[in-house]
């Protein structure tokens, strides 16, 4: 999507993991900007400095150099950078709105997330783009950036992300 001497934007598809991990040694999204740039092995996480869920498609910054990193890191940090998705959930909702409720493992199953008393804050706004038979077309700013946060403002109020896998009943 974009290139220059201090960061890579890149369109990241659903399905491609980011990080490797158990699972997943090789065929990832770090791996790939390995190849192509072997500088990004001197940069902490080698210059990704935010994720996507394997799951979700969208665009992530790569820092090329550590002071872009140090600056991209401390803009998320410090909540200057604005996050936005949109998605489809299963029913019809009739407005927007914020779900405030903390996020952590699910009790029994470790690999699902839940909306969980003693988890970490995560604030979510969404608003509904267009309304379905069955599904709602929705845009979800996050305002934290919790892992797997992304899919929340569906899972907290029980109406799962169409085709997900993790979050489905939490």
């Amino acid at each position: 999507m974009h290139e220059d001497k201090h960061v890579f934007v890149v369109d990241k598809p659903a399905g491609l993991v980011v990080h490797p991990g158990a699972g997943n040694p090789d065929q990832t999204l770090q791996n790939a900007l390995l190849a192509l740039d072997p500088k990004l092995a001197a940069l902490p996480r080698a210059g990704i400095v935010h994720r996507l869920d394997k799951d979700t498609s969208g665009l992530l910054i790569v820092a090329r150099t550590l002071p872009a990193h140090t600056a991209l890191v401390r803009m998320i940090g410090d909540r200057d950078v604005h996050r936005e998705y949109e998605a489809i959930c299963r029913g019809v909702m009739t407005a927007g709105g914020t779900v405030d409720a903390p996020i952590d493992r699910h009790p029994t199953d470790r690999v699902r997330m839940a909306v969980r008393d003693g988890g970490r804050e995560a604030v979510t706004h969404y608003r509904v783009i267009k309304r379905f038979r069955a599904h709602t077309h929705v845009r979800v700013q996050l305002e934290t950036g919790r892992t797997h946060q992304n899919p929340r403002p569906p899972c907290a109020r029980r109406i799962p992300d169409r085709g997900d896998k993790v979050y489905a009943a939490a």
